[in-house]
């Protein structure tokens, strides 16, 4: 199902793969000039100024309202997705996926804006100059969804392995011998298999998410001066604050997936505080950076910076890693005993097996699903990069294009 997996040098005694101690910090408030919590906090989180004039823009803009409303309630979604199991400071596939679906629609409803009043912002060429530096840097997730899309080969293959060690299994169980050493193979294999979810995939998300930072605070920088002269403007209103708004969203669910594995405490309290409405999603926004920010600073372990790739741990792989350890016992049991008790042995190892492809099957499926996420995540920005260009030169998009009648 996808490439073959790398082998470690070596291994700690679970299973897990070491990842080298070299991986980049995260900071809440990371930027190019390296700084940590403190001024960046300023830079990146709105001023009052900042969130009055984008609550006065929904409030005279039926359009942007609606948009606002949506926004929040996939930005609540995403980051509770993110909280289920951080107490072992872990990530699902599953948050992944919510949060690879969650970037994708903001960046759909920004196309979606952008085209809707397209011949104003095509008109006007500081409006244009944002949304095109808005899509260049939505390429960002180019580069997360590559980096996805790897690792999710290499679990495809690891999830092969452990199929073929379950199919060993059924063949050495009817053979007249019984020693199960083809299945205890197969199981040695995975045991020596590397994490799918390499410190490179953590290096690439720690790469993505300090960009959004100096992307946002950039923005902001444009937006403030651009306010003065062309506030007054209705399409100038709207589609600066999408882009706006959308951007410190997707920097706020990347710093709750960075909390997650180094401060589980504070995106469980942030989940909570997702949870009651704050009027605007620019205001509400504001308030949970705000928490996390004040949250974070009360951990000590990670004052100066977040070690993603240190100790994250994606939980799907665990629980097969655990199951994978029953069945092994249970089939290591099973040899070492005779007449009665190798019978109910077996009956216990065929019970791990079942629980154990349940598992597997689980895995396959949020796999696959999370890879056609990637995909189409990929796809779409790409094709919204090349929708706004060819409005830029005045190239009509080609029949069928899933943009076309956006």
């Amino acid at each position: 199902m996808g490439s073959r997996a790398s082998r470690p040098s070596a291994g700690t005694d679970n299973g897990h793969s070491e990842r080298p101690p070299e991986t980049p910090p995260v900071a809440l408030n990371s930027s190019k000039s390296g700084k940590t919590h403190g001024s960046g906090a300023a830079r990146v989180n709105p001023s009052d100024a900042d969130l009055r004039s984008y609550e006065d823009a929904c409030r005279s803009d039926p359009d942007l309202e609606d948009f606002d409303s949506t926004l929040q309630l996939r930005t609540s979604r995403a980051i509770h997705s993110i909280a289920a199991g951080v107490e072992v400071r872990s990530l699902s596939l599953d948050s992944l996926r919510e949060v690879t679906e969650c970037l994708l629609e903001m960046n759909q409803e920004v196309v979606k804006v952008i085209l809707k009043n397209k011949k104003d912002v095509w008109k006007n060429v500081e409006l244009s100059d944002l949304v095109d530096d808005y899509f260049e840097n939505s390429l960002l997730t180019l580069d997360f969804c590559a980096a996805l899309d790897a690792c999710l080969k290499r679990a495809g293959h690891i999830e092969s392995i452990v199929n073929v060690a379950l199919g060993t299994f059924e063949e050495e169980r009817y053979a007249q011998n019984n020693d199960y050493s083809r299945t205890l193979d197969e199981l040695r294999k995975f045991r020596e298999a590397a994490d799918p979810f390499t410190a490179e995939f953590f290096r690439v998300f720690s790469s993505v998410y300090s960009k959004q930072v100096s992307t946002l605070e950039k923005l902001q920088l444009k937006k403030r001066k651009m306010d003065e002269k062309l506030g007054k403007l209705k399409v100038w209103r709207r589609v600066s604050n999408v882009i706006f708004v959308v951007t410190f969203a997707s920097v706020l669910i990347c710093s709750v997936v960075a909390a997650a594995v180094a401060a589980p405490p504070v995106v469980t309290a942030l989940a909570a505080a997702a949870a009651v409405p704050l009027g605007s999603t620019g205001r509400w926004l504001s308030s949970l950076w705000k928490n996390c920010e004040r949250d974070l600073k009360s951990q000590k372990e990670i004052v100066n910076a977040m070690q993603i790739g240190a100790f994250v741990v994606i939980k799907d792989m665990d629980s097969i890693r655990v199951q994978v350890d029953r069945f092994q016992i249970e089939l290591e049991a099973m040899l070492g005993s005779a007449g009665y008790a190798a019978a109910a042995e077996e009956s216990a190892a065929a019970t791990a097996v079942v629980e154990l492809r349940k598992k597997v099957d689980e895995f396959v499926r949020i796999i696959e699903e999370l890879g056609k996420y990637a995909d189409k995540c990929t796809h779409e920005t790409r094709m919204a990069r090349t929708v706004i260009l060819r409005r830029i030169i005045n190239h009509p998009p080609h029949r069928g294009s899933t943009l076309e009648n956006v």
